[in-house]
């Protein structure tokens, strides 16, 4: 999407903040001791487009109907056409005593913080026995497998150490089911069971008690507001996730605070010229690099015949989006679905299964063609190559 801005020799693309970009995919084998963090790491000039402005700081309030952002130190920048791809943000505080856990206790840690990451593998290590704690909030996350797939990889780890029999592995989940496709959700039912997983469903994480070594959950089907309270040894957060402040607050957003734009034109409900991708939308799918990618294919379309003065858009998100939920260090199972949670894969074999071949893809595969294909606006999903194998599967 970036890239095709810069067809336009008028065009002029603006970007806001960082000095250095995250392919936070790979977060899992770090945490996972697989990967060392500066394997995700590029400076943010590095996958900005050469001919584009980098503004570095940050945006504080939109004024659609004036058309322009206004910046953290206070000036204004005017668009024509404005793209949000602002992503999540991660809500530590929602959890009580969770901020103050991961500063002071070395069991607490989070693969979903450039802050935090780096605590997992030491928590490991260090982890002698007792329960072994992996959460799911009630909230929209970033790749919603994550959580789980740091759960195979640490329970494989305590198997690799000799610590596994003093282990007892729990997967506390705010959702009813293990995913939110049934086609993998059962086989990843099985995949716990086997390994002596504990899972117990509808599981909140609302405190964390590090002097106790406590963690409060809220059960979700009770309807008495009842609690459960378990001791930890190891504690995996996922924190509760939102569309930032900006978006949330402001006009743009819809009820539930998410970017309120067509699902399938990602154009803005009420402002034609505002377009959004990836995870700070309302897209009614789950929130993942590969749903970004097969969004910025169609955005870059719509987006051009917008800015030629069409408002007829040929291309319509799908709802495609991907999920390798990585079970150990050498096995994967590649989720790939659509807006209807049905199976949309591209290989030709059974993706529901446990496959070497597709850890390969998400370990060495996956990260260069991020860095090489998707933030050069070269990559907008496997639907070609989906066509070709499709040939031999059927």
């Amino acid at each position: 999407m970036k890239a095709t801005l810069l067809c336009f020799p008028t065009s002029h693309a603006s970007y806001f903040r960082f000095k250095e970009h995250y392919y936070q995919p790979l977060w899992t084998l770090v945490g996972g001791g697989l990967k060392k963090l500066s394997d995700s790491r590029r400076t943010m000039a590095s996958v900005i487009p050469p001919n584009s402005e980098w503004i570095n700081d940050s945006v504080v309030g939109f004024n659609p109907d004036k058309n322009f952002v206004t910046l953290k130190d206070g000036s204004k920048v005017h668009y024509e056409y404005l793209v949000l791809a602002l992503g999540l943000q991660l809500n530590f505080h929602l959890v009580k005593g969770l901020i103050e856990g991961l500063k002071s206790d070395p069991r607490i840690c989070s693969n979903y913080s450039i802050r935090t990451v780096g605590k997992t593998f030491p928590a490991l290590q260090a982890f002698e026995g007792g329960n072994a704690i992996f959460t799911v909030p009630a909230t929209p996350i970033k790749c919603g497998g994550a959580p789980q797939k740091i759960m195979y990889l640490a329970e494989e780890y305590f198997n690799k150490t000799g610590k596994r029999d003093k282990a007892n592995v729990l997967f506390n989940t705010s959702l009813g089911v293990m995913f939110v496709v049934k086609h993998y959700s059962e086989k990843l039912y099985v995949i716990a069971k086997d390994r002596g997983i504990h899972v117990n469903f509808k599981h909140s994480l609302i405190e964390v008690r590090p002097e106790t070594g406590e963690a409060i959950f809220k059960k979700l089907d009770s309807e008495s507001g009842e609690t459960a309270t378990f001791k930890y040894d190891f504690l995996h957060v996922t924190p509760p996730m939102s569309a930032p402040d900006v978006i949330s607050k402001s006009v743009l957003s819809d009820a539930a605070g998410f970017l309120n734009v067509n699902k399938e034109t990602l154009q803005h409900v009420k402002y034609d010229n505002i377009f959004g991708v990836g995870d700070c939308t309302n897209i009614p799918t789950s929130k993942t690099a590969a749903a970004a990618a097969g969004q910025c294919g169609v955005l870059s379309k719509n987006l051009m015949a917008k800015m030629k003065g069409s408002n007829d858009f040929k291309s319509k998100y799908n709802g495609y989006t991907s999920c390798p939920l990585v079970t150990s260090s050498s096995k994967c199972i590649l989720a790939e679905f659509d807006f209807t949670n049905t199976p949309t894969e591209t290989f030709p074999f059974d993706q529901s299964k446990e496959r070497r071949s597709m850890f390969l893809l998400k370990s060495y595969g996956l990260p260069p063609m991020y860095w090489l294909m998707m933030t050069k606006g070269l990559w907008h999903g496997p639907g070609a190559f989906r066509k070709i194998f499709n040939f031999w599967r059927n």
